[in-house]
């Protein structure tokens, strides 16, 4: 509903599998089998997966809105993006650092959902600055030329 189509949404939700990979190979790269306590890990990974995808969109949206050509408003809305994107998840995985180290009582619980959510926000956060804005010139590459076509420099026909 917040980008009013459907394609929008699908590039947004993109990001999910990605960051579930992330999740999913750091639990086999530490040994942990998966828990409930993971699970709860994979929901609040989709969750800022979803967020960073829905920053990075509404940016270059905005762009194409105040006339910007399509390839410009991704590739600035990528770059004014980064760090934005780059402290979330960062604050994200350096606060779930000391429970993913626990050994102490109730870590066979913390280190589960610390571990897939640090896995999955690396690679999450890969798939937005890199993937989803090349997804986003896939899926509106073809309208964008053919609005460029239409435009006031294209020729025009008479009859």
């Amino acid at each position: 509903m917040l980008f009013k189509s459907a394609k929008d949404a699908a590039i947004v939700f993109s990001g999910v599998p990605l960051a579930l990979t992330g999740g999913v190979a750091a639990l086999l790269l530490r040994g942990i089998p998966f828990s409930i306590s993971a699970g709860v890990g994979f929901i609040a990974l989709s969750g800022v997966a979803v967020l960073n995808g829905v920053v990075m969109l509404t940016f270059i949206q905005q762009l194409r809105a105040e006339g910007r050509h399509l390839d410009d408003a991704i590739r600035e809305g990528a770059l004014t993006r980064l760090r934005p994107v780059l402290m979330t998840a960062l604050v994200a995985s350096l606060g779930f650092v000391p429970m993913a180290l626990n050994v102490g009582l109730g870590s066979e619980v913390q280190r589960p959902l610390a571990t897939v959510v640090i896995g999955g926000i690396i690679s999450s956060t890969l798939l937005t600055l890199v993937v989803l804005p090349a997804l986003y010139r896939i899926v509106h590459g073809r309208r964008a030329s053919d609005e460029q076509a239409d435009g006031p420099l294209a020729p025009q026909i008479s009859t």
